[in-house]
């Protein structure tokens, strides 16, 4: 029976305890998990050619296929096959199934900088940083800090700093403009004043129906992604979560988002309501500003109304804020698996994927960004920026963004928050110091149990 097998797995002890990791981080059933090994594990990649395994994104396929193609005409003994990810509930079963079934591809390029640390910790991923030549390529494309964000605990670096999408404020800039005020709201007070005036517009007959912003209410880990962690984030400078293996988080930051938060959902400012998909609340002018990232511009510039305007600010900051604000990246980056045959080729060909040549190529075929220090004011880049201006101040962003602590209960750890996120800021059940305090006390019993 070949090693890569289903029988085989049942002999391994650590094994179970990756898969019960997993199944506990995404809540997929272990029996789901073994069926996706077993037909995983019958398409088996025994060619000598270096499997690619891209995103399901249309536009990045494309892309990957593109420089794959560039790729195998320059180097005929040394060929890359690209393969848009294999179906399944989620990106994150399917490597995991990869993993255990040891049919993982070459090079992964859709991985979450959240989970590397925890894949890097089951030796699963190549140190990219005992590859010849990673280093000094890296060193001149991200910053320090970038570098020092994605090295793992043991002092190797598993991922390839790729691409990110950083979250801003997005809005209509036609609502703006019919209120009294003589700047965009940044700062907590303002936003809380902008929203004060947007209600009194839309409740004349007693029934709101416009708000100043709105977002999702499902208390689901990765949603705080995208509104409790921009914004803390963006009120702390960019500060982690957990340092020396504890919460690092109990503050004054992270307890003036969920105080700022609770108000608007207190005041109706914000709606607590599910609004459909099918009526985008920010197309119909329900909502006026959204936190999202640069993917919207294509959906706005596709299916916005004529007389629609729109632009995109920084996220929101507490008042005695002073300096840039920071926000999250939502940072996918690319990993080597250790099953690959050849590393050194797989890092060689990753490294055309990120020189100048193909973080230009990513930004005209699928407007993501890539994560480059300067992006913003390099002259290779000035052309794209001025022929798509409502993408540039996405690029000036990216220098001051942030992905998650690298750590491999960092899920774990926004399950907790967002627990105390809807106990606090949803349903105002508890004041925002026992929240956050409560959240830091479950976080400290997790990570020292660990």
């Amino acid at each position: 029976m070949k090693k890569g097998c289903l029988i085989y797995y049942f002999l391994s002890d650590s094994l179970f305890v990756f898969i019960n990791q997993m199944r506990n981080k995404y809540k997929v059933p272990v029996f789901i998990i073994l069926l996706s090994v077993f037909f995983i594990s019958c398409k088996r990649n025994d060619n000598k050619e270096l499997l690619f395994w891209s995103s399901n994104n249309a536009q990045e396929i494309t892309f990957t296929r593109q420089m794959a193609a560039r790729w195998n005409e320059k180097y005929p003994d040394k060929l890359i096959r690209v393969q848009p990810i294999p179906e399944g509930q989620s990106s994150e079963e399917i490597i995991l199934a990869a993993v255990v079934g040891k049919t993982t591809p070459d090079i992964y390029a859709n991985m979450w900088q959240g989970n590397v640390e925890m894949y890097a910790k089951a030796k699963v991923l190549i140190p990219l940083d005992t590859l010849k030549g990673f280093l000094s390529f890296i060193k001149n494309r991200c910053s320090d800090k970038v570098i020092r964000e994605i090295t793992s605990s043991d002092g190797h670096i598993y991922q390839v700093p790729w691409k990110v999408n950083p979250i801003m404020t997005l809005y209509n800039k036609r609502c703006f403009d019919s209120l009294d005020m003589d700047s965009l709201p940044v700062t907590y007070s303002k936003y809380l004043e902008a929203g004060k005036q947007v209600q009194q517009d839309s409740d004349d007959d007693g029934y709101v129906d416009r708000w100043i912003g709105y977002t999702t209410v499902k208390v689901i880990w990765y949603q705080r992604l995208f509104n409790f962690y921009p914004l803390y984030l963006a009120a702390s400078d960019g500060a982690p979560l957990i340092k020396n293996n504890k919460a690092a988080f109990n503050n004054k930051h992270a307890i003036g988002v969920f105080r700022f938060l609770q108000e608007l959902y207190n005041r109706n400012y914000f709606s607590r309501q599910r609004m459909s998909a099918s009526q985008d609340p920010f197309m119909m002018e329900r909502v006026v500003t959204l936190f999202t990232g640069p993917w919207q511009v294509r959906y706005l510039e596709k299916f916005k109304p004529e007389h629609m305007e729109y632009g995109f600010y920084q996220m929101l900051v507490p008042d005695d804020h002073v300096g840039t604000a920071y926000t999250y990246g939502d940072p996918k980056n690319v990993v080597i698996f250790n099953t690959c045959k050849d590393p050194q080729t797989a890092w060689e060909f990753i490294s055309t994927l990120i020189d100048m040549d193909g973080d230009l190529a990513l930004l005209k075929m699928s407007g993501q960004f890539p994560r480059r220090k300067n992006l913003a004011n390099d002259p290779f880049f000035a052309g794209f920026f001025k022929d798509n201006p409502q993408l540039h101040p996405f690029a000036r962003q990216v220098d001051y963004i942030v992905g998650v602590d690298n750590h491999e209960l960092i899920v774990e750890v926004f399950d907790i928050i967002s627990q105390e996120y809807e106990s606090c800021v949803l349903y105002n059940k508890k004041t925002p110091e026992q929240a956050v305090g409560d959240a830091a006390d479950a976080v400290n019993i997790l990570l020292k149990s660990n």
